[in-house]
């Protein structure tokens, strides 16, 4: 145990530099954007092309891996996303910046799936439900740590894009003590769009729907906040909250979709994140009480969805079908990331306040669909069912941190 542990520690070490760097980045491009005055439109451009790029990156970045193998691609990757923090706080220009956000994109897909790789590796019987948590507790106490960073700083100047480039530059040590030389070659992803339908239609809509609402409030949160007049302490606690919020809510939301049918408590979080957006729109909270509390409220119940969404689709699929159906989920859920901003990015033209009109649209989608679904299929018996399980964020998960859930090995 101790001997498949160590290795493993030194490789979520790497990981952490990477999520802290990437949490780091990809709220301080947003809050610099702001700060310079470019455009909604072009702010939320940068969440579109970033999950273009990682979107492609998880389906065509293995045959790269393939040709000159793990260390040397892993290292490139590491070093074009480290020289791309760098050209971002040289280069101040929303173009520059959305062309360098694809590479960044398709670049850190290659990077955790390099990761996710090594870990494999290491993960037995014994060991992969141990290495999983750490696993998740790592990306979102990463994430926090890099957004949270920021509020200590000036993001007018390029201090913090230094910092990124570093943290990034770090995640390269961890492939020097590996003992890993040769994890099992990354495997090729597909998106089967018919079979996701087919096997379950309310988790195709859900995740789509999901994945519009969090890549518009991922990206232009931030900007958000800047434009109501939020400090950046206040920003990056914002975004913190909910993180953690979604994190604290993932276990019992989980327990309570095991014991019921889970198109229901869709519904209910759904319903109550499409309402809690909508309150910011209507109300336009200006105590940073209220504020927080209804962001608090959304994260616990939007950032809790993804989960159930793949527990759901499980529900209904063989048991060997784990990876396939759920890198088919992580991918759709990158599609709508892709939409999500675009589309918060037009309609914060009129109201930064109508960011959450967006996001309270989409999850009041998901809520009306799971409901509407309920009368036309039967709810799979308790017994069952499969058993709910956190999953790391969607924002950094890729096909291969789905081979490290022990859901995925074919004792379960």
């Amino acid at each position: 145990m101790r001997s498949n542990l160590l290795p493993v520690l030194s490789l979520l070490l790497g990981t952490a530099f990477l999520l802290a760097g990437n949490g780091l980045h990809g709220l301080l491009l947003p809050m610099r954007g702001s700060a310079e005055g470019f455009s909604p439109t072009s702010l939320g451009l940068l969440g579109t092309a970033w999950a273009t790029g990682f979107v492609l990156g998880c389906i065509f970045s293995q045959r790269l891996v393939r040709r000159i193998g793990h260390v040397r691609a892993f290292s490139a990757f590491s070093a074009t996303i480290a020289i791309i923090a760098l050209l971002t706080g040289l280069l101040v220009d929303p173009v520059s910046w959305i062309l360098l956000r694809v590479v960044t994109g398709f670049s850190l897909a290659a990077a955790f799936m390099i990761i996710e790789s090594w870990l494999n590796e290491r993960a037995t019987n014994e060991t992969r439900g141990l290495i999983f948590s750490l696993y998740m507790t790592v990306t979102y106490v990463a994430i926090v740590a890099g957004q949270m960073s920021i509020a200590f700083g000036d993001v007018t100047q390029t201090t913090f894009f230094i910092i990124a480039g570093i943290l990034y530059c770090l995640a390269l040590l961890p492939t020097a003590v590996s003992t890993a030389s040769s994890p099992a070659p990354l495997k090729e992803v597909k998106l089967d769009l018919k079979m996701i339908y087919r096997n379950s239609p309310v988790s195709f809509v859900a995740m789509l729907l999901v994945g519009i609402a969090n890549g518009a409030f991922g990206t232009l949160a931030p900007v958000f906040g800047a434009d109501v007049g939020l400090t950046t302490f206040t920003i990056a606690t914002m975004m913190s909250i909910t993180i953690f919020s979604g994190a604290v809510m993932q276990l019992p939301a989980g327990r309570m979709s095991d014991r019921m049918d889970r198109r229901y408590v869709l519904f209910g979080l759904a319903a109550i994140a499409g309402l809690s957006g909508l309150a910011i729109t209507i109300v336009k909270p200006s105590g940073l009480t209220v504020l927080y509390g209804l962001i608090s409220l959304y994260g616990a119940m939007s950032y809790t969805l993804y989960s159930i969404i793949v527990a759901h689709a499980n529900d209904y699929a063989d048991s060997d079908q784990f990876v396939t159906v759920s890198g088919g989920l992580l991918l759709l859920y990158g599609i709508g990331t892709i939409i999500g901003p675009l589309v918060g990015g037009i309609t914060m033209s009129y109201s930064p306040y109508l960011l959450f009109a967006v996001t309270a649209v989409s999850h009041l989608g998901v809520a009306g669909y799971a409901l509407f679904r309920t009368r036309m299929r039967a709810a799979i018996p308790a017994e069952d069912r499969e058993h709910f399980a956190s999953i790391p964020s969607a924002r950094s998960a890729t096909p291969e941190s789905i081979n490290l859930d022990p859901r995925a090995t074919p004792e379960n």
